[in-house]
């Protein structure tokens, strides 16, 4: 039927279907985006490709916006090495982000194949599951079958009314037995307690150890302390009955961690109570006979019971001891087992190694297990082991010494006890077994060069109650942990010896510096590397890696990273340790030197471009260096070398090599500086110039003296304060400043001395803010004023001596040079820009001490100080000179008289009310410097509305032609030739003023100008004759023909130069000229012989300038107008 209706179903399997049938039952098949609307959505591991976008934009524009506000306060370097990092780095997540975005194109299909994955999963997860099902209730439903019925019982039941074949054991279960009374149970453990007592007493062997006993209950029992307790019972009364074993409890506590205390109860439970059972039965019963029992079977032989030699007596309870007394020191090497998996499993399993031998007596634990590291066979001196060391718990014999006997090892007393025993319940006989003396013991060994260190046996050395299984107290992480704080405290004591009295121990043997502590219960290796600097080296116990850190203070945060690499490197090869500790040692004490140097804002640098040869200028005992560039001075720096003892510092001058491919530098100078000295009364001038192509030392000057240096320790060390790093930086800034002053001086060929720049100098109050505490320690440069003034203007107005001292090096403006010199004469100021102070300052670069005649000349360029100094002396010297020639004038000239002087510009009065300033510039220059004049009038005091025109003077029109009379023939006399020059052109530039004024109301347009210091010109309107005025020797004027000239004819209308654009002769000059003389004469305005005409015009007296040219003036316009 089966078969058939499997047929008939495969039949209908295959047959077409009609659609066309019944169609408002039929269904129509689901489309593809239907099906697939069907399939449950996975999302696993996926992330929506715009959030990706969005997360990856947002943090380039972060990043970016952090480097638009940090990138300001970097060095140009430090800004492009940034800039260039963050450019890669970005440049990567957008082309990963690019190839995300090219996948992202499948992301459809693959989302298509994970939701049909998921579909076939759930699938055949639901297959699975009936499956299960099925099966399960296959299994289920077979016990459920009713077994067959019993006919033969119920036939009896039907025809006796009661079993016939029910079994006998049924009824002894169902019909117990009589029990006994109370009283029968009391009398018989008692009597069973007496036959015990009896045994014990008379013929049992009892071993010492287990002398200790108690009979109660109807048993026996024994305690042997610190191994267990056991109690027994007898078979029987008779005396061939043997012993059999009820229960035992091993005396033991287990310590330290709980966790597992089930696993390991005092008194054995089921399977192992069971066997322990079994084997103490076996043990007491070894020499006893068996029950009779029926015959085997044939051809099946039972091996037969031991039987006792010849005067040996059965000693049971030997038996029982030894079995016990394994038992019980196996069960503890057992929880010590326990223990150390347990410990493995909680985080030691790769650094510790348990082994147990295969007869369960010795437990191995290897600690700090190393995995293996390829070292080059040149980096270290002896093979580090993989393991720190062995400690073994073995369960072994406990022989008695040789002079005691044979037997377990026991007192005296115990084997007295032991052979009276014997003798007095064996006789003559011997015991079967005897007592097995057992014990634990345990044993550390020490690996050695563990973690590449040499012990000393002292310090690994462990006496005997040191290490011990203690029954009362299981625990094997304190017995390990003994063992690691024994270890750990050797190595660091080992640790401390060789960087005390190894390589290092110029470095680390002072005492303190090195010493072994104990924090928190753990010990450490305290390292002292300068300052408050401390490094605290410990061992961990776990996995014996070496561990570096810091005392924890906040400002070494940052310095995590940095001994978490340098720990790294030291597990991978311990031998490193002392290198790794100097280098450690250098690198805190080049981060405090940097940190202090940033705290002052100084730019400082670890490294330079320096070669290996030009490193070795710094001396063999440099360890490490940090370059402080000066900010005025980009070549130089201040070099902190680190030695051994402590700092030294020294003052280099750089330079580039340009032909070098990678900008190779090199050391022209270098100087040796000693705090102390700078900081003392002393001038401190020590240095070494190294020539960088030859190699070889030179002494600048014979006032410099090499300072040799010693290895010795710095009494300061490493405490480098930031006042004394500020000090340094300050004193460095001024030795640079000098030595450019100083390389000035040699350029010129201009000899210096050095002197101290505080000593008999009065500095004066403009100048005391620029002082400093090391100001007695730079030195200054004394130069002879005929030196340094060798044809320069007004050399004679200074005093021999001239200083030269660097200002402003300790602070943080431009460093400045102060050039002082002493006047020989005091001329004091005066005018409007003098002041009642005694120090008066005309300009920002110049500072007068009128009562000390002294003037300071202050530079802001240190590299042209020489330069602007002479250029400013030039100038104030001849201003110096002025002044004073023209107080000298105004005996020769009562109305001469000076009324301002401020070292810059000198006033004065040089006839009547008119007035010139002089000032100077250029004077170094090649043409002999310019002067400038400026010309005008004294403004009466009851005058204050005095007007532009009355203010006016009219030299200043001349002024381009009075300035360069300043210029030749000496200062003195060409100032004198110029006062000379002005009073005799005086009045011929006042009357010719006058006229242009009057022309001007008059509307007549005349127009009068200079040609020459002493030559002015009345040009008419018609712009074609003119009059000129021309100052002769002896302060005579000639008034003549503007046409004509004093050195060539008059031209004609013939001659090749003659042109109608050029001035026309006046018509009828001469006799134009001798009327106005004539009139004069009659008039008495002319003295005979001041004034004598001439054929081109006049000549007159300085005197009369004034009357003959106006009346000239006047026939001639009235002429022009005819």
């Amino acid at each position: 039927m089966d078969q058939q209706t499997e047929n008939t179903m495969a039949v209908d399997s295959i047959q077409p279907v009609d659609t066309s049938l019944n169609g408002s039952h039929s269904f129509p098949e689901a489309t593809i985006e239907e099906l697939e609307r069907e399939l449950p959505v996975v999302y696993d591991d996926q992330v929506p490709l715009g959030e990706l976008l969005s997360r990856v934009v947002q943090a380039i524009y972060a990043e970016l916006s952090e480097l638009a506000e940090t990138l300001p306060n970097m060095s140009d370097a430090a800004r492009k090495r940034t800039l260039a990092d963050w450019v890669v780095k970005t440049k990567k997540q957008v082309v990963k982000l690019y190839a995300v975005a090219k996948w992202a194109r499948d992301a459809k299909t693959v989302q298509k194949c994970m939701n049909i994955t998921s579909f076939l999963m759930t699938q055949n997860q639901q297959f699975e599951d009936a499956m299960r099902g099925l099966n399960y209730a296959k299994e289920s439903l077979d016990p459920a079958r009713l077994r067959n019925h019993d006919l033969l019982t119920s036939l009896d039941v039907l025809t006796t009314g009661s079993y016939l074949r029910l079994p006998t054991c049924i009824k002894k279960m169902i019909i117990p037995p009589t029990p006994l009374t109370d009283a029968d149970v009391k009398e018989t453990l008692s009597n069973m307690e007496d036959v015990i007592r009896y045994r014990l007493r008379m013929s049992e062997i009892v071993p010492v150890e287990m002398a200790r006993y108690r009979i109660a209950d109807g048993r026996v029992h024994f305690t042997v302390p610190h191994l267990f307790e056991t109690s027994l019972c007898l078979r029987g009364a008779e005396p061939g009955e043997g012993w059999f074993f009820v229960n035992v409890e091993f005396l033991i506590t287990i310590g330290g961690d709980v966790t597992g205390l089930q696993e390991f109860p005092r008194a054995p439970t089921g399977i192992i109570k069971r066997h322990i059972t079994d084997e103490a039965d076996a043990r007491l019963a070894f020499y006893l006979p068996l029950p009779e029992e029926p015959a085997p079977p044939a051809g099946v032989e039972i091996p037969s019971r031991p039987h006792l030699p010849e005067g040996v007596v059965d000693t049971p309870l030997v038996r029982l001891y030894n079995f016990l007394q394994m038992m019980s020191l196996s069960y503890q090497l057992e929880i010590l087992w326990y223990q150390a998996e347990r410990i493995r499993s909680l985080g030691w399993g790769e650094y510790l190694a348990i082994q147990m031998s295969k007869d369960r007596k010795t437990m191995t634990a290897s600690y700090w297990i190393r995995p293996p590291v390829l070292q080059p066979q040149n980096r270290q001196r002896f093979k580090i082991p993989l393991l720190g060391g062995t400690l073994t718990i073995s369960i072994v014999e406990s022989p008695a010494p040789p002079q005691a006997g044979p037997g377990p090892a026991r007192s005296a007393r115990a084997r007295a006890m032991s052979r009276i025993q014997q003798k007095s319940k064996l006789g003559g006989g011997r015991p079967s077994d005897e007592v097995e003396g057992l014990k634990s013991s345990v044993r550390w060994q020490p690996e050695p060069n563990a973690l590449g260190v040499l012990l000393q046996s002292e310090d690994v050395f462990m006496p005997e109650n040191g290490l011990q299984v203690d029954p009362d107290n299981l625990d094997f992480e304190a017995m390990l942990r003994v063992v690691l704080d024994k270890h750990t405290k050797a190595i660091l004591l080992g640790l401390q010896r060789q960087l005390q009295y190894g390589p290092t121990k110029s470095v680390f043997s002072a005492p303190g510096v090195v010493s072994v502590v104990q924090e928190g219960g753990i010990h450490a290796l305290r390292v002292h590397l300068c300052a408050d600097e401390v490094v605290i080296i410990t061992v961990d116990a776990r996995t014996g890696r070496i561990n570096l850190r810091d005392t924890g203070d906040l400002a070494a945060a940052g310095r995590g990273p940095r001994f978490s690499a340098i720990s790294e490197k030291l597990n991978e090869n311990p031998t490193i340790l002392l290198e790794a500790l100097v280098r450690l040692r250098i690198h805190t004490i080049t981060d405090l030197a940097e940190q202090k140097a940033n705290y002052l804002g100084l730019q400082s640098y670890r490294r330079r471009n320096f070669q290996q040869e030009e490193m070795i200028k710094l001396g063999q005992f440099a360890r490490g260096t940090l370059y402080i560039q000066l900010s005025s001075f980009p070549n130089n720096y201040l070099v902190l070398v680190i030695t051994d003892g402590g700092f030294r510092y020294a003052l280099i001058s750089t330079k580039v090599l340009t032909d070098s491919m990678y900008g190779n530098m090199v050391m022209e100078d270098i100087a040796w500086l000693n705090f102390e000295r700078i900081h003392g009364e002393d001038i401190v001038i020590t240095a070494e110039t190294i020539d960088h192509k030859i190699g070889v030392k030179r002494k600048r000057d014979s006032v410099e003296s090499v300072n040799v240096f010693q290895e010795d320790n710095d009494p300061t060390g490493f405490n480098l304060d930031t006042q004394v790093l500020r000090e340094l930086y300050s004193y460095c800034c001024a030795r640079v400043a000098y030595m450019n002053v100083e390389r000035q001086f040699k350029r010129q060929g201009i000899p210096f001395t050095y002197v101290n720049p505080t000593s008999g100098l009065a500095m004066s109050t403009e100048l005391a803010h620029l002082q400093s505490s090391l100001a007695r320690s730079v030195p200054a440069l004394c130069v002879q004023s005929k030196d340094i003034l060798a044809g320069a203007p007004a050399a004679e107005a200074a005093m021999p001596n001239i200083r030269v001292i660097p200002l402003n090096w300790w602070s943080e403006r431009k460093a400045q040079v102060v050039t002082c010199v002493k006047l020989k004469y005091v001329q004091q100021p005066m005018g409007k820009t003098a002041s009642s102070s005694a120090v008066i300052r005309p300009s920002k670069r110049i500072i007068y001490d009128t009562t000390e005649a002294i003037v300071s000349f202050l530079s802001e360029n240190v590299d042209t100080c020489v330069g602007e100094f002479l250029e400013e002396w030039a100038r104030v010297s001849k201003m110096v000179v002025i002044a004073r020639e023209v107080s000298q004038m105004s005996k020769k000239w009562p109305d001469v008289r000076l009324i301002s002087f401020d070292l810059q510009t000198v006033e004065f009065v040089y006839a009547s009310n008119c007035t010139v300033s002089i000032s100077c510039q250029d004077q170094i220059s090649l043409s002999g410097g310019n002067f400038d004049l400026r010309f005008s009038r004294c403004r009466p005091y009851n005058d204050a509305d005095m007007d532009e025109e009355n203010v006016f003077n009219p030299h200043d029109d001349a002024e381009p032609f009075f300035r360069n009379i300043l210029r030749h023939h000496g200062l003195a006399p060409s100032l004198h030739r110029l006062v000379t020059l002005l009073r005799d052109t005086l009045p011929i530039a006042l009357e010719l003023e006058d006229m242009r004024l009057y022309s001007e109301k008059t509307g007549q347009n005349v127009d009068t100008f200079p040609k020459a210091a002493g030559w002015y010109r009345l040009l008419y309107s018609d712009l074609r004759h003119a009059l000129d005025f021309r100052l002769m020797s002896g302060q005579r004027v000639a008034i003549i023909d503007g046409s004509h000239s004093l050195f060539d004819g008059p031209l004609q209308p013939s001659d090749p130069a003659y042109t109608e654009l050029g001035l026309q002769p006046i018509d009828n000059f001469r006799e134009l000229v001798l009327e106005v003389i004539k009139d004069m004469l009659a008039s008495g305005k002319l003295v005979l012989g001041t004034a004598a005409a001439i054929d081109v015009g006049v000549i007159c007296n300085v005197s009369c300038v004034r009357l003959v040219g106006r009346a000239i003036h006047s026939k001639v316009l009235e002429r022009l107008k005819t």
